[in-house]
């Protein structure tokens, strides 16, 4: 999906964000979406999976293998149902804008032994704990998306 790109967050007046090209994605189990846990001790908070797009890859490709770091969980890429911009501070500080796009994906297997990043934790969230608890924005917003999307498939 190509279109308008909605802006999230607020910048810090005076503060240069490095643009940051990301896929994150909704994979929906038994009416339960995945979403990771980062460990950041009193600081953790809750993501969509996904991440930085790196090199050539596409963003299908990007989607497939941060699910795969970050949860385990093997993916593919769907549809694109959004493109955001979210300003923020990492962690460690560092100012970013994500450029994102925002899969839906299917699960296609889980590889434990695949997930390299320690301080994320998969986890599947009822859709509105999600949405309540998704530290983005843009991240609240592609699951708002999600959701009316399926009001149809719901009803």
């Amino acid at each position: 999906m190509q279109g308008p790109v909605l802006a999230f967050g607020q910048a810090e007046p005076g503060v240069v964000y490095r643009d940051r090209p990301c896929a994150f994605g909704i994979a929906e189990r038994d009416g339960l979406i995945a979403c990771v846990r980062v460990d950041r001790g009193d600081r953790s908070y809750f993501d969509l999976p996904g991440g930085a797009v790196d090199g050539q890859e596409t963003e299908a490709q990007a989607l497939a293998r941060e699910f795969l770091e970050e949860t385990g969980l093997t993916v593919r890429g769907l549809a694109c149902i959004g493109r955001t911009a979210q300003v923020f501070r990492r962690s460690t500080g560092e100012p970013l804008r994500n450029l994102s796009g925002v899969w839906t994906a299917e699960v296609l297997g889980y590889q434990p032994t695949a997930k390299i990043e320690q301080d994320h934790e998969l986890v599947w969230l009822a859709p509105l704990e999600a949405l309540a608890r998704v530290r983005h924005e843009a991240h609240a917003w592609a699951i708002t998306l999600w959701l009316r999307s399926r009001q149809n498939t719901l009803a």
